[in-house]
C-alpha cells in the first residue's frame, strides 16, 4: 500500500501528520489554500456533560491525506499551515499512499460506530441517580423512550431476585 517511487508528473496521495487535535484545522486551512485534501472521519457516541452525543472524530488521529504532484504542486506552504506538523516521509522521501487505499477509504465514507453503548448481559455500574454505586446487568437499550432521552432497562438485584429498572443511558458505566 505504500510506495516510494512515484511518477513525478502524476498527482499522488501523501500522509500529513497534524499537530495534536488539530487535524480538522489543518484540513480547513489546506483546503482554503487550494489543496485536494481527504480526511476520513468516524462518527461515534461519546459521553459529554453526562449525556451521550454523536461526535465526528478522525479515523486516523493526527493524520490526513493530501494529493500533490512533485512538479506542479507548491509543497512549501504545507509545513507552515496551521495544524500541520509535517509530511510523513521514509528517509528523505515523502511516503506515497496508494490510490487504491484512498479510494477504499472514500468508498466507505464517514464510518459510524453505531454499536449499542452496552451489550445485553454486560456487567455495568450505575454512576448517578437514585441507584448510584449499584452493580447491575444491562438488559436492553430503549431508542424511543417517552421522555425523549436515551434510556435503558437494567437488572438490579433486590429481594434476592433481579428487578427490571429503567434508567437514563447516561447514568451507566462499564
Amino acid at each position: 500500500m505504500f510506495s516510494n517511487k512515484p511518477d513525478a508528473e502524476q498527482a499522488r496521495w501523501y500522509a500529513v501528520q497534524c499537530k495534536g487535535g488539530e487535524s480538522f484545522r489543518a484540513e480547513e486551512h489546506l483546503t482554503h489554500q487550494g489543496f485536494n485534501v481527504f480526511h476520513p472521519t468516524l462518527k461515534s457516541r461519546k459521553k459529554r456533560k453526562g449525556k451521550l452525543e454523536w461526535v465526528t472524530e478522525p479515523l486516523f488521529p493526527y493524520y490526513l491525506f493530501i494529493q500533490l504532484d512533485q512538479i506542479n504542486s507548491n509543497w512549501r506552504p504545507i509545513r507552515s499551515t496551521r495544524g500541520v506538523g509535517r509530511i510523513v516521509t521514509f528517509g528523505s522521501q515523502p511516503a506515497v499512499i496508494s490510490d487504491e487505499l484512498v479510494a477504499l477509504l472514500k468508498q466507505r465514507g464517514d464510518t459510524t460506530a453505531s454499536d449499542p453503548a452496552f451489550q445485553p448481559g454486560e456487567a455495568i455500574t450505575v454512576e448517578s441517580g437514585p441507584f448510584a454505586g449499584q452493580s447491575a446487568t444491562f438488559h436492553q437499550q430503549l431508542e424511543h423512550a417517552r421522555t425523549g432521552e436515551e434510556r435503558a432497562i437494567i437488572l438490579l438485584q433486590w429481594l434476592n431476585r433481579p428487578q427490571e429498572v429503567e434508567v437514563p443511558l447516561s447514568h451507566l458505566l462499564r
